[in-house]
């Protein structure tokens, strides 16, 4: 199974990176573009068959490592 952990800045957190990327699309004419936010995405493969404990375990893994909890927020995806 292949778990995908989104992580982004919560809402509040001022983002630097997304900041710049925004900026930078406006300077290269792309005037419709408003507040950008940049997050991570990282892909796990995972030895589990069931879904649910996968889900489970890719949690556990981004509340313990791959995400700070304090400043950013996390999404996990299982898939097949």
């Amino acid at each position: 199974m292949k778990a995908i952990v989104t992580i982004m800045l919560k809402t509040g957190v001022l983002d630097p990176q997304g900041k710049a990327i925004g900026h930078a699309l406006n300077n290269l004419g792309f005037a419709q573009v408003g507040e950008v936010r940049a997050g991570k995405i990282i892909e796990l493969d995972l030895a589990e068959t069931d879904p649910a404990t996968a889900k489970t375990a890719a949690e556990e893994m981004a509340k313990k490592l791959l995400a700070n909890t304090v400043i950013e927020s996390f999404k996990v995806d299982i898939t097949a």
